[in-house]
C-alpha cells in the first residue's frame, strides 16, 4: 500500500478537526448524519447517473492504482532490458521464449511474444502504442469517476445547506435556537467542501500520476524492445534508455514522445 496516500489523507483529516476542536468546537457540532446523508448520497446517486455500470464497477481498479504499491522502478526494469540484449545476442531472439511465461509485467511479456513470433519492428511498435493508448484511455476513466464526485460533493453540500436553512427560517418563532440551526446547516457545505479537496479530487490525481509514471515506463520498455528486437549491442540499449532513467530521477513522468 502507497503509505504517503494514507499519511496525507490521516493529516488532512486530523489537520481539518483538530483546528475545529482547537475554535471549540465539539463533536455533536461535526458529526450531522443527515448532512452526511445528503452529501454523500446525493454525490453517489449523481455519479451513478454520470457513468455507464461498467466504468463504475471498475472504479476500484482505480483505487488500486491510487492506493497500491508503486511497480517497479525503471531502473531495475532498463537492466532487464539490456540483460536481455546480451543474452538475445549470445543465444538469438528465439531463447527470450523462455522467459514469456514466468515475466510479471503483461506489457512486457507481449513485446517478448511479438518479437519471438518474428514480428515485423514496425508491427511491433503499433501494437504496442496500441497498448499504451488503451491503458492511458482506462486510467483516465477512472480518474473521471473521482473528479466528478469531488465536483459533485460541493453542489450537495450547498443544497444540504440551503435545506438546512429552509428548515431554520421556517421555525424563527424560537430565536435562541437560530444560532445552533444555522450551524448545523453549514455542516452539509463542510462535508461536500471536505471530501472534495481531502479525497475525491487527490485521488483522481493521484491516479493521474500513477497513469503517467506507468506510460512513461511503457514507453521505456518499448524502446528497449524494439532494440533488443533489432540486435543492439547492450551498452547502446543502456545508452537509449539514459533519457527515461534521468526524468524520472527528476521527477518527470511525462509519456507523450515516442521514439
Amino acid at each position: 500500500m502507497d503509505i504517503t496516500s494514507i499519511i496525507g489523507i490521516l493529516a488532512g483529516l486530523a489537520a481539518l478537526i483538530g483546528g475545529f476542536f482547537w475554535e471549540g468546537g465539539g463533536v455533536s457540532g461535526l458529526l450531522q448524519w443527515n448532512a452526511a446523508l445528503i452529501v454523500f448520497g446525493g454525490t453517489a446517486a449523481a455519479v451513478l447517473i454520470s457513468f455507464p455500470a461498467r466504468t463504475l464497477r471498475s472504479a476500484g481498479k482505480g483505487l488500486r492504482i491510487a492506493f497500491g504499491r508503486s511497480q517497479a522502478h525503471l531502473e531495475e526494469q532498463a537492466e532487464e532490458l539490456v540483460e536481455m540484449a546480451a543474452f538475445s545476442r549470445r543465444n538469438g531472439v528465439l531463447a527470450l521464449e523462455s522467459r514469456l511465461e514466468t515475466h510479471p509485467d503483461p506489457f512486457t511479456r507481449e513485446g517478448l511474444q511479438l518479437i519471438v513470433d518474428g514480428t515485423d519492428p514496425g508491427q511491433v511498435r503499433q501494437i504496442l502504442e496500441l497498448e499504451m493508448d488503451a491503458a492511458e484511455l482506462k486510467n483516465e476513466g477512472y480518474a473521471k469517476v473521482f473528479e466528478a464526485a469531488g465536483g459533485y460533493a460541493p453542489t450537495m453540500g450547498i443544497i444540504g445547506t440551503v435545506m438546512g436553512l429552509i428548515r431554520v427560517l421556517g421555525h424563527l418563532t424560537d430565536p435562541s435556537q437560530l444560532g445552533p440551526s444555522i450551524a448545523v446547516a453549514f455542516t452539509a457545505t463542510l462535508y461536500g467542501v471536505a471530501s472534495a479537496n481531502l479525497l475525491f479530487l487527490p485521488i483522481a490525481s493521484k491516479i493521474k500520476s500513477r497513469s503517467q509514471l506507468r506510460l512513461h515506463g511503457m514507453e521505456m520498455l518499448l524502446v528497449g524492445i524494439l532494440a533488443v528486437q533489432n540486435g543492439d549491442h547492450p551498452q547502446m540499449v543502456r545508452k537509449k534508455l539514459a533519457s527515461f532513467l534521468q526524468s524520472e530521477a527528476e521527477g518527470i513522468a511525462s509519456a507523450g514522445v515516442r521514439t
